[in-house]
């Protein structure tokens, strides 16, 4: 047991220390006023969105990009609610922005994908941009994409998205969980293994995306747009695959509102990751997740046998501290610091979330805008 615990807890070590490494490795991306040459399809699916579709048109008005330059598409996946009438005085307060609204046409069992496809393919630029209905980008959002390219020439861009702030346990603890995710997501990046990326910030070529056929072999599985995505990308040609690690280019979105709807969220999450085909990605799962019942189960044995008391405090906090390492350093670079005091009572519950979610993701339908879908 001692031997095994050990052995789990360093690689785990390991791991993410490979990522605090990779995170400083990668340079962060300052503008320098390139002229506007890049132009973007904005594509962005929604299904019962008319709460949150205000702000981010509202984020659109403000870009400062040359209109004539990006295109936005807004695609209805079978909403019910009243989204028309503010489209509609968007485009009325604001002419000059090519925003258009389409219906998505649905063929399988991922409505977002079928969703993404039917844009583009009606999509009249070279690059695509996907974002969620219920984000916010900064106005220097497409001219952070425009020279990026411009001087790095990718086929594919994974950006940063980063919680809105609010004041509830359930926040700090998803707060807490995501930005963990987009450290990592640096981090692997910046070792040259990305392994995840997030479809509310992503930027690729389109003539890429049709030479290795979208997200066909995909279809089925509800989520997963962005990793499925992102995998192929990497097998097609992984130095084109890159991270823009730049505030100028940072998304924000909100969090679940409650733990029901968070549950779900990271069911479906964990769910697709049995589909994961890039070795790195299944070998990060295993060790972040053995890594989590290793703190499960040491917690329970110190109650059988209280031998096992430096067993325990020594794998939690060896894990406390590496953790806290990569989530200061991300939340410092995003000048977001707010969660870090409820690290430690979020650390002690994380390691249980964790497990219920890996096991129970096995076995239980989830909900996601409205639907019920199987793993």
């Amino acid at each position: 047991m001692i031997i095994l615990a050990l052995i789990i807890s360093s690689f785990y070590i390991i791991l993410v220390g490979a990522f605090i490494i990779g995170f400083s490795k990668l340079s962060d991306f300052k503008l320098s006023n390139l002229s506007s040459e890049i132009k973007f399809s904005v594509i962005v699916p929604f299904r019962n969105e008319a709460n949150n579709l205000p702000v981010l048109l509202d984020s659109f008005s403000n870009l400062t990009y040359p209109t004539n330059f990006f295109e936005i598409i807004l695609v209805n996946d079978e909403s019910s609610d009243n989204f028309k009438h503010i489209i509609d005085a968007f485009k009325k307060e604001y002419p000059t922005i090519n925003l258009q609204l389409i219906n998505s046409v649905r063929k399988y069992n991922s409505p977002k994908k079928d969703a993404l496809n039917t844009a583009i393919n009606l999509a009249n630029f070279d690059w695509i941009i996907t974002t969620d209905a219920d984000c916010k980008v900064p106005k220097t959002w497409l001219t952070s994409f425009n020279e990026f390219i411009q001087k790095n020439n990718p086929l594919f861009i994974a950006a940063p998205i980063l919680f809105e702030k609010q004041n509830s346990f359930l926040f700090h603890f998803q707060n807490l969980n995501f930005t963990s995710l987009i450290g990592s997501t640096i981090g692997s990046f910046g070792i040259k293994m990305p392994f995840m990326c997030n479809g509310a910030n992503l930027c690729f070529k389109k003539d890429a995306f049709f030479k290795i056929n979208g997200y066909n072999q995909n279809l089925n599985i509800a989520s997963g747009d962005d990793v499925f995505l992102l995998e192929k990308m990497i097998k097609h040609a992984q130095k084109k695959v890159h991270y823009l690690k730049s505030k100028s280019s940072l998304v924000i979105t909100k969090s679940e509102g409650s733990w029901g709807n968070f549950i779900h969220q990271q069911i479906r999450w964990a769910s697709k990751a049995t589909y994961y085909k890039n070795t790195f990605s299944k070998l990060v799962g295993i060790i972040v997740l053995a890594e989590n019942l290793l703190v499960i189960t040491l917690s329970i044995s110190v109650f059988i046998n209280p031998l096992f008391w430096n067993l325990f405090l020594l794998v939690f906090i060896s894990k406390l501290i590496i953790d806290s390492v990569i989530l200061i350093k991300t939340f410092k670079y995003f000048k977001q610091t707010f969660s870090i005091i409820y690290l430690i009572p979020t650390s002690l519950i994380h390691p249980f979330f964790i497990g219920f979610i890996g096991i129970i993701s096995f076995f239980k339908k989830y909900q996601w805008k409205g639907r019920i879908f199987k793993k």
